[in-house]
């Protein structure tokens, strides 16, 4: 998931916060100068620059150039993950990973300008989407196991897991399409709309069966 600074389960130690703030500050700065002079007119070098880090650090937090500029954040997609696995046995798989979710997303308020242009800059450089589809893809996958590991403990059938089959990779897919569907209209109104309030809308049409919208 996203570059995120909140905590779902234990809160991290000192080194951990100190390696989260520079991957958001290196993250943060290639979008900037990507926003303001493309990204492929913008290195390594000036990334890690504007970032206050050297350009062997930056390498430390992204194995490539245009990885910067793809908004994931790995800590906040296992804080995910592990909310999902320690839900209770009891609560609807549509609310079990709403919820693992909008913890998190308060988080981007902060973040609605930077989303925005990160935005801009995928349209100016196709190849990008490209890149962030990758990430976005291998985020999804690592939902359906924690959704499938959640239903393994939970509720195992009579002939083994039920985790098994479609389901899992159906929600998690489910899942990443609401959430960059709300990203997408929070971004598109800002001061208008918060973001946690424009996912739970969408999980809430989705929970009633998408019905025709009124009027």
């Amino acid at each position: 998931m996203h570059d995120v600074p909140k905590t779902t389960t234990s809160t991290p130690g000192l080194r951990e916060r100190k390696k989260q703030a520079t991957r958001t500050a290196l993250a943060e700065a290639a979008v900037r100068l990507a926003a303001e002079h493309g990204a492929e007119n913008v290195t390594v070098e000036a990334i890690s620059e504007a970032a206050g880090v050297s350009p062997r650090t930056f390498f430390n937090y992204f194995p490539s150039h245009d990885d910067a500029f793809v908004l994931v954040d790995d800590a906040v997609g296992e804080r995910i993950r592990e909310s999902v696995r320690r839900a209770p046995a009891d609560r609807p798989p549509l609310d079990v990973v709403r919820d693992a979710l909008v913890t998190e997303l308060d988080g981007f308020e902060g973040r609605q300008e930077l989303w925005a242009l990160q935005s801009k800059v995928l349209q100016r450089s196709p190849h990008l989407i490209q890149r962030g589809l990758k990430a976005h893809v291998a985020d999804e996958r690592a939902l359906a196991v924690a959704i499938t590991d959640w239903l393994d403990t939970t509720a195992p059938g009579p002939d083994g897991p039920s985790g098994a089959g479609i389901f899992p990779r159906l929600l998690a897919a489910v899942t990443q399409t609401a959430l960059r569907v709300a990203i997408e209209h929070w971004c598109e109104h800002p001061g208008e709309t918060v973001l946690a309030d424009a996912f739970q809308d969408a999980f809430a049409q989705l929970a009633q069966g998408l019905p025709r919208p009124p009027g």
